[in-house]
């Protein structure tokens, strides 16, 4: 049986960032678009995502996860440029998008990630309106469940939440898919462990306790910028959870350029084999393979 090859970047923070307007900036925006001029506009590269991008499509992987902060600010404007971005990095059915805290930066436009790319949000068989996190999308061998930890915050804080509902409806569905025989992808934006109290899941305990009892066989998330691989329990063996750099960054400080993870996916008897490849951006701007792991 050939592998089913799933990509995943994250973090893109697609720049330039377009110019706000005054209005715009009073509220948390004014720090963030301080932080931007100042900094962030340094290590956020159009010409890096792009180069990342292109060396993704020529993979030619069966589905693509982005795992949030697609946008910088939240500005109206970033969700447009965003939307023809995302056309290039392939059609809805085959690339699944979730939300991050800074797509979800102020309040006022905190509805605008899920208007604008419903599509690819949406789980199977879906109802017209906003998606509903979790959603399930059946993929080959695959179940990409996709979760929201995107809310506004105050300033200088970049947590994430999923909330009591959330968790019920993950619980439920869990036990749904714990009765089938897919490879159970779980797609969330904040890492389940952080050493940052300003930017940490909030009720990451919950979700672990959950999949502690349920169980998946890869956890996938965004958010820290860094390559990252812990283990937690599961009901049968420890499980996965992966976070990997902005796809759109060069290196600087403790953060490494950018990155994605190429996961090929096989059934094996009556278990799975998992190998995680992995893609980055060297000093030369071009794209090279850094290390294979065979993760079970």
């Amino acid at each position: 049986m050939a592998a089913f090859t799933l990509a995943h970047l994250s973090d893109p923070h697609l720049p330039p960032l377009p110019r706000p307007s005054l209005r715009e900036l009073a509220s948390k925006r004014a720090l963030g678009y301080l932080n931007w001029t100042r900094n962030r506009h340094k290590y956020h590269r159009r010409e890096v995502l792009d180069l990342l991008v292109s060396d993704l499509r020529a993979q030619v992987p069966d589905q693509i996860a982005v795992t949030g902060d697609l946008v910088n600010l939240a500005l109206e404007a970033e969700f447009a440029e965003v939307a023809a971005w995302l056309e290039g990095v392939g059609p809805p059915d085959q690339v699944t998008a979730i939300p991050g805290n800074h797509d979800a930066y102020v309040r006022a436009t905190s509805h605008l990630f899920a208007e604008s790319f419903a599509s690819y949000i949406d789980g199977d068989g879906s109802l017209p309106g906003l998606p509903v996190f979790p959603a399930v999308r059946r993929r080959g061998p695959l179940a990409l469940i996709s979760l929201s930890s995107a809310v506004p915050t105050l300033p200088l804080m970049a947590t994430g939440t999923l909330g009591a509902d959330q968790l019920a409806a993950l619980e439920r569905l869990l036990i749904e898919l714990a009765a089938g025989d897919a490879f159970r992808v779980l797609l969330v934006h904040h890492p389940l462990r952080s050493t940052s109290h300003m930017k940490r899941l909030t009720d990451a305990a919950d979700l672990i306790a959950l999949l502690k009892r349920y169980g998946v066989e890869l956890v996938l998330h965004g958010h820290d910028h860094v390559h990252s691989t812990i283990w937690i329990d599961g009901p049968e063996r420890q499980i996965p959870v992966i976070g990997v750099p902005s796809a759109s960054a060069v290196a600087h400080g403790h953060h490494p350029a950018a990155a994605y993870n190429l996961f090929a996916i096989r059934r094996e008897g009556n278990g799975w084999r998992c190998e995680q490849t992995v893609r980055a951006v060297n000093e030369a701007l071009r794209m090279r393979e850094i290390r294979q792991v065979q993760l079970f």
